[in-house]
């Protein structure tokens, strides 16, 4: 009784990896377009955009048009590697010195951004994606 509701979740897998690529990618975008935009609230403590060129900004620039391109699943593998990094090196920058425990150290989103981006690398797009559209 349970082989066939087990296999059903199996075949949903591919599917739910997209979803799960194209809702990490909505919210992963969202810490860009602060950084970028102000939007939809600017960069503590003040509220205001992060200066150009800065190390703020550069990462501004790879969560909105790298979360777009994972939003999208275009070029996922290596977009998403790249991302991966840019979270390793956030957590390791910003948060790790402060505590070694993310939940005092605010580093959380860090820490899961790096790793889903790191599976995204691996397992690729999903079905529902550029990616797959393009036979890649």
């Amino acid at each position: 009784m349970t082989a066939p509701i087990v296999a059903k979740w199996k075949s949903w897998a591919p599917y739910l990896l997209s979803v799960l690529r194209i809702v990490a990618a909505l919210m992963f975008i969202q810490f860009g377009t602060m950084k970028l935009f102000a939007f939809p609230v600017g960069m503590p403590p003040n509220g205001g955009t992060a200066k150009l060129m800065s190390e703020a900004w550069i990462g501004g620039v790879l969560e909105v048009f790298g979360g777009g391109l994972i939003l999208l699943g275009l070029f996922t593998r290596p977009v998403a590697f790249v991302l991966a990094g840019e979270m390793a090196v956030a957590y390791l920058q910003f948060h790790f010195p402060k505590s070694f425990w993310t939940v005092v150290n605010m580093g959380t989103p860090a820490v899961l951004y790096c790793f889903l981006m790191l599976y995204f690398s691996a397992a690729g797009a999903g079905p529902w994606s550029l990616d797959a559209k393009r036979g890649k």
